[in-house]
């Protein structure tokens, strides 16, 4: 994780600041910095995003590939995660600084996915036991400016909502061999429904509140964190404290709760963004270093 040093009187300015619901770039304790959002920017995925939030930058490509269902769910497709933390993004992250931290947010992921609910697993499968789609999900941290796992789940969430997956037909001869045949027509694909896909809202104890999106300094003014997993309709599927200090019941009960809330506001801001970007088809002008 990228840290940053301050002094005793910046941190009191800042946890003083916290409690009058004033902080040091303007923003109240709920709100969120811009984010900005853009899809389809690697070519040679099946789906890929790109998300700035503040100083934070991260892309995401997502491959479809053919595999074998796992014993355990013979007819479910699934996803693997792989996170790359890019030694540009900080100075900590150089030779294997990052792999901690990389395996950590992969761990993340995985919670998050390994249920039915969030993707629907099941239009992975190609035939039960034998063929399925596995969604290989990477993800690279370009620059850490703070609150890395809300702008990766963002950055995971757009890239699946772009995500094409070919359609296949399975057909099986005189002899009950199956082969399988893959649409001509590259417009012909399944788009996966992230309509249940949640959302990490990180929330940080300064003092005696708590805030959404937290920058660098701010992490330094925390000693414990809240990772919590939102769904569209305001439904925790899961919760990590992460940070060496402690919370108290109360505290996790009012951060769940406005986890809930912001994360409702966030979920929909991005389909918006998402639904009117895929709108605009072709047509649309390409933003950033990969446009």
């Amino acid at each position: 994780m990228a840290f940053v040093a301050l002094s005793e009187a910046e941190k009191v300015y800042i946890v003083h600041g916290v409690q009058e619901d004033l902080r040091m770039d303007g923003r109240g304790c709920e709100d969120y910095r811009c984010v900005e959002v853009e899809t389809d920017v690697v070519s040679n995925t099946s789906g890929s995003a790109r998300v700035k939030l503040g100083h934070t930058d991260i892309l995401v490509g997502v491959k479809a590939e053919m595999g074998t269902p796992k014993l355990e769910k013979p007819n479910e497709g699934y996803l693997e995660f792989f996170v790359d933390c890019s030694a540009n993004a900080t100075p900590e992250f150089e030779g294997r600084g990052g792999d901690d931290l990389g395996t950590e947010i992969a761990n993340t992921l995985y919670r998050i996915f390994n249920n039915k609910s969030s993707v629907d697993l099941k239009s992975l499968c190609i035939s039960p036991r034998e063929h399925c789609w596995i969604l290989y999900v990477d993800v690279l941290l370009l620059e850490c400016g703070g609150n890395l796992f809300d702008a990766i789940s963002i950055a995971v969430k757009a890239a699946l909502f772009n995500t094409r997956i070919p359609r296949v037909r399975v057909l099986e001869d005189e002899e009950g061999l199956k082969d399988i045949e893959l649409s001509d027509d590259p417009y012909d694909c399944i788009q996966l429904s992230v309509e249940n896909v949640p959302c990490i809202v990180t929330l940080c104890k300064i003092g005696y509140r708590h805030v959404v999106d937290a920058t660098l300094q701010e992490e330094a003014c925390s000693l414990a964190s809240l990772l919590v997993s939102v769904t569209s309709k305001g439904v925790v599927t899961c919760m990590r404290k992460v940070g060496k200090g402690s919370l108290d019941p109360e505290s996790v009960f009012e951060m769940m709760e406005t986890s809930k809330r912001v994360g409702k506001v966030l979920h929909t801001s991005l389909q918006s963004v998402l639904r009117k970007e895929e709108s605009l088809g072709p047509k649309r002008q390409k933003v950033g270093f990969l446009g």
